[in-house]
């Protein structure tokens, strides 16, 4: 029997940053003595991810995975582009996506304990990739999307390798229309929505602070104006009226031809098909999308080095 416990496999997670597995092993072998574990870790380069966690991680891919009416996108980041194009980092990023779309929820924290295919957890996986790696690596976030019936359509733009790129796009399409009609219309969706950058579906799902931020913008703009209070209060509406129409996707001018609503472009397809169609949900991510990177001298950071 082994002579320790789950809290002293926790106590050896948290002193070297190595996986859930590789710390049980190194405490059997090291018949529970956590010291000697640690050193055993560090002789093996396991013990070096923790020192790499606190390194900004806004590279890497986002992956997407469409099984029946279902769709789920990842995003992974790493410190580098130079990563995003290893071989080890790609197989993480697909087998986490695969597993992603086993679940039923958006819970990354869910989806870094879940079961990794080659064994341990995703969590333990990404942990093993940083110590071998040699970059900070992140699950960021993930989204789930689906139909009753209908197709999940997705799309990849500046695609690294089969369903991983910088930005991951799906489209979810409620129809009685079947998936080999939906699959290149559901693409040209994807691609405007990849294109365009719609903030939310429709006007109703707009951020609330977005949406202060742009009123308040409106209110100086027209403030400037010098005009009469009432006419500047419609000046303001307008205005947002305006961004919501060119911020929400059903209601973005379809890129395709910049005439047409998406919401009516899909209404028609599916009229033209002899069926009805839906846009019902979308995702779109876009690697590093939100994240602050520290700018740093890379001359100052040699130089130090060379120095130190």
């Amino acid at each position: 029997m082994a002579n320790f416990s789950v809290a002293d496999v926790k106590k050896l997670r948290e002193k070297t940053g190595a996986g859930m597995m590789d710390a049980k092993k190194a405490l059997t072998e090291a018949d529970g003595d956590i010291e000697a574990a640690v050193d055993a870790l560090r002789a093996k380069g396991l013990a070096t991810a923790q020192k790499k966690s606190s390194r900004t991680a806004a590279e890497g891919l986002v992956g997407v995975a469409v099984e029946g009416t279902k769709g789920v996108a990842v995003e992974v980041n790493s410190e580098t582009d130079f990563v995003a194009k290893n071989d080890q980092f790609q197989d993480f990023v697909r087998k986490t996506t695969a597993v992603a779309a086993t679940l039923g929820s958006d819970d990354v924290e869910a989806l870094k304990a879940a079961g990794y295919p080659d064994g341990g957890s995703v969590s333990d996986k990404l942990t093993g990739n940083i110590a071998t790696i040699g970059e900070n690596q992140a699950v960021r976030r993930m989204k789930t999307v689906s139909v009753g019936s209908g197709a999940v359509v997705s799309y990849v733009h500046n695609a690294a390798a089969d369903g991983l790129g910088k930005i991951g796009v799906l489209v979810a399409l409620e129809s009685d229309l079947g998936g080999d009609v939906l699959e290149p219309f559901g693409k040209q969706l994807a691609m405007h929505i990849a294109s365009m950058f719609p903030q939310a579906l429709n006007a109703e799902g707009l951020d609330a602070d977005l949406i202060e931020r742009e009123r308040a913008i409106a209110a100086e703009k027209a403030a400037e104006s010098g005009k009469p209070e009432n006419v500047q209060e419609k000046m303001v509406e307008g205005a947002i009226k305006k961004f919501a129409k060119e911020n929400a996707l059903l209601s973005q001018m379809f890129v395709m031809d910049n005439k047409t609503s998406v919401e009516d472009t899909v209404a028609k397809f599916g009229k033209d098909n002899g069926g009805s169609v839906k846009l019902t949900d979308y995702v779109r991510f876009q690697l590093g999308e939100g994240i602050e990177v520290e700018e740093s001298d890379f001359a100052a950071e040699v130089a130090a080095a060379v120095g130190g």
